[in-house]
């Protein structure tokens, strides 16, 4: 079997989404197993019509279970994931604890789906905003072999979590009411304004979210040596992130061939036609599934350069609907044995 299913963080953001998800794209479900802290546990959330109590993650809460989502934070996971593994379970991780790990496969399913495997095992989800990225460069990969990539991030307050969206509202309310507004998830008010500060600052002065982007697009494209860096900045917009995106490639990519590209892959949608001021935006892109792409062009300062501009959801694309689409990986790879 794989189609008995737990949730553990389910009454968060993402696990909201996962329960939506699940729902919408009738993934395989015989089981639903809820998991969260004891003090979410007793409510009760609704999945296919049927009510389904939440209950407090223990020993027990893998018994029966074919595959397992996490998505409460990064020491729940190096505690628990272990755990779901041993009980037989298969664990589609969204934290950070085990992206980087080399024997745990990071995976995005457009770009590299065989790497899923057959469980049981720890599966990482990557970081939200390098998925929207590789989705995007990956067609490009397969033209031309990609020399270097340079990437700004305006990344939506929801990518914090559900205060930091709610804080967002309430700054800005405050703010148009002539308030001062208070910052208690960001460093500073994020309402009417924008940081490039995303995580703690690591080496070279770059933040830990910009150093995920870098590490992670390589080992998600089998890519070790590709150049890349990063530039992460938090934007008052309350759901799905954007990237500007400069790549190099050997030999160049032209506009048309990669919009033709993008045309055909899978997750990608293009919305390119500057003559209508027709281009990507997060509200277009809240609540659906592809990475959005467009400003396809030329880059003026490089012959074998090319720029364009993605949105996408990252709290669907960039967390829980990449995190479905594995376990649909998982159950076809259980089905075909």
């Amino acid at each position: 079997m794989s189609d008995r299913i737990a949730i553990v963080g389910a009454t968060g953001v993402v696990g909201e989404e996962l329960l939506a998800v699940l729902t919408r794209r009738q993934t395989p479900v015989s089981r639903l197993r809820l998991l969260a802290s004891p003090r979410s546990a007793g409510r009760t959330l609704s999945f296919r019509g049927e009510s389904i109590e939440v209950e407090a993650l223990d020993e027990r809460s893998f018994d029966d279970i074919d595959i397992a989502f996490f998505s409460a934070g990064a020491s729940i996971s190096r505690e628990w994931a272990p755990r779901a593994v041993a009980a037989g379970a298969s664990v589609i991780d969204n934290s950070s604890a085990f992206r980087l790990d080399p024997e745990v496969p990071l995976v995005v399913p457009e770009v590299n789906a065989a790497r899923v495997g057959v469980g049981p095992h720890i599966i990482a989800n990557p970081n939200c905003s390098t998925i929207l990225l590789v989705v995007a460069l990956a067609p490009l990969q397969e033209i031309s072999p990609l020399r270097r990539v340079v990437v700004s991030t305006y990344q939506a307050a929801s990518g914090a979590g559900r205060q930091a969206w709610l804080e967002l509202r309430e700054q800005a309310e405050a703010t148009l009411a002539g308030q001062p507004p208070e910052a208690k998830a960001f460093p500073e008010p994020l309402a009417f304004n924008l940081f490039p500060h995303i995580d703690v600052f690591e080496e070279a002065d770059y933040t830990k979210e910009e150093l995920k982007m870098v590490r992670e697009t390589r080992k998600i494209m089998a890519l070790p040596e590709l150049a890349i860096s990063a530039t992460c900045v938090r934007v008052p917009v309350e759901r799905c992130h954007s990237e500007a995106v400069w790549i190099e490639s050997d030999p160049p990519i032209s506009p048309e061939t990669a919009r033709a590209a993008w045309s055909d892959a899978p997750g990608v949608e293009l919305i390119d036609d500057p003559s209508r001021a027709a281009y990507p935006t997060p509200r277009q892109a809240s609540g659906l599934d592809p990475v959005f792409v467009g400003r396809v062009r030329r880059d003026l300062s490089h012959s074998h350069g090319l720029t364009f501009w993605i949105c996408g959801d990252q709290l669907l694309k960039g967390a829980a609907l990449n995190a479905v689409q594995i376990a649909e990986v998982l159950q076809q790879s259980v089905g075909q044995r």
